[in-house]
């Protein structure tokens, strides 16, 4: 199967992907196992968000009551400050008296009361009017509404994820937003990961999601007509959820062999009878597969960037990962005088790569 990446949504600048309401539950289930009342008494933001085609706000808003929501905000973008034009993604019999939507300005949608006077709050009871701008998350009014939340959930620009963590983290705030997986190496992203102020979960089924999206955005890429595309839904692999919120499954330590017995039964021809070798350039070991992490090494071990699905902070201190563009992720560990930040083994290059070791005591 072809697959679409989000790199190429970034360069064509197509952002417009909406998140299915299963992932959307399943995420926010995980926070809701570990402590139920995670959004009691909580101002819930959505920004970036538009309630005709998200499923954000629709979760949220049905499910008011039941997570003891203060207050649910979600802000949409104007249509015609979009990057991408394909016309106003609101009806027009959804502003008053059937008027000619201002596609130019932004809309901010409310729900904190029983505006229909069912005895319900849910998805009917979403009051909205124009924002004074396009809704812009960094224009001046949706900062406020920032500052005023308490958790901020979306699913942000893939073209603008590194500027959109910042302004999260700018304020502060718990958060669950939607990301590639590489973003753990960006230079605004790396350091938080690291100093455990975000972490990831791993929702999506074999690491890829299916997110709904517009014939008129899909036509301008080059994965559409590929049997990729399978009614309406595109397949964007490498996907993860970016958050400060906690959840069970990260505090799950992984079960490992010794180092002996990974040499003598991995399933991983790289370490079955080999071992473990040494980079060239980097002080640390390479350990090619997650599962194949020694449980009794002491020293520095280079995993792959998805060994982050299965880190417990309790396990393994996270030291640095490659150097790349001068970030300076490598604490100490890279000899520059390689002239190579990328790992190499035996002269041969390998990618990215994070360097950790057993926390003491954890073995």
């Amino acid at each position: 199967m072809a697959n679409t990446s989000l790199s190429s949504a970034k360069k064509a600048k197509q952002d417009e992907f909406y998140t299915q309401y299963a992932d959307i539950q399943t995420e926010m289930n995980a926070y809701l196992e570990y402590d139920a009342d995670v959004f009691r008494d909580k101002t819930v933001l959505l920004p970036c968000d538009d309630p005709e085609w998200s499923n954000f706000t629709r979760y949220f808003a049905e499910n008011f009551s039941a997570l003891g929501l203060k207050k649910l905000v979600s802000t949409s973008y104007a249509p015609e400050a979009k990057s991408a034009k394909y016309g106003s993604l609101f009806e027009y019999d959804f502003t008053p008296g059937g008027e000619k939507p201002l596609n130019e300005r932004g809309r901010i949608f409310i729900l904190d009361h029983d505006a229909s006077g069912d005895g319900k709050i849910n998805f009917d009871d979403i009051e909205w009017q124009y924002l004074d701008h396009d809704g812009d998350f960094r224009s001046d009014e949706v900062r406020r509404l920032r500052d005023e939340a308490d958790i901020i959930v979306t699913n942000p620009p893939f073209s603008m994820f590194r500027e959109f963590i910042a302004w999260i983290m700018e304020a502060d705030k718990k958060f669950s937003v939607i990301g590639n997986r590489n973003a753990i190496t960006y230079k605004e992203v790396f350091p938080l990961i690291k100093e455990n102020r975000i972490w990831l979960d791993n929702p999506f089924v074999r690491g890829a999601g299916y997110f709904k999206s517009s014939m008129e955005v899909d036509k301008r890429l080059s994965y559409y007509n590929s049997h990729d595309y399978r009614e309406g839904f595109i397949r964007v692999p490498g996907v993860r959820w970016f958050t400060n919120i906690e959840h069970g499954r990260r505090h799950q330590p992984l079960q490992l062999m010794s180092m002996a017995d990974n040499m003598k039964y991995s399933r991983h021809e790289e370490v079955k009878g080999v071992g473990y070798r040494k980079y060239d350039n980097y002080d640390a070991i390479e350990v090619p597969f997650t599962d194949a992490i020694p449980g009794d090494y002491d020293g520095v071990m280079g995993v792959p960037i998805s060994f982050l699905d299965k880190y417990c902070p309790e396990q393994f201190e996270i030291l640095g990962a490659t150097e790349s563009e001068g970030k300076g992720f490598s604490c100490g560990l890279w000899d520059a005088s390689s002239g190579i930040s990328q790992p190499v083994v035996n002269g041969e290059r390998i990618y990215k790569r994070l360097f950790i070791r057993h926390r003491k005591g954890d073995k």
